[in-house]
């Protein structure tokens, strides 16, 4: 039982973000902005984390999103 305590202690919470992308603001003007790709949880690393999130998302391969640009930070 401590193991599992001491495993769910160590999971962390990380969120993605893209500088890739446009939205539109409520004026109808195109604006570049970061974009929040995704959260994840229950992973020990950054690693991790981008591995969980391109398996339960296909739709940011889909969207030819670069992987490369993507920003991530550890949520605490």
């Amino acid at each position: 039982m401590d193991e599992e305590i001491i495993k769910r202690y160590k999971m962390k919470k990380y969120i993605f973000i893209t500088p890739e992308g446009n939205t539109f603001s409520p004026n109808g003007d195109e604006v570049e902005n970061m974009q929040v790709i995704g959260i994840v949880e229950n992973v020990a690393t950054e690693n991790e984390a981008l591995k969980k999130l391109l398996l339960e998302n296909e739709w940011i391969i889909d969207a030819e999103f670069n992987i490369a640009e993507f920003i991530c930070y550890e949520i605490v």
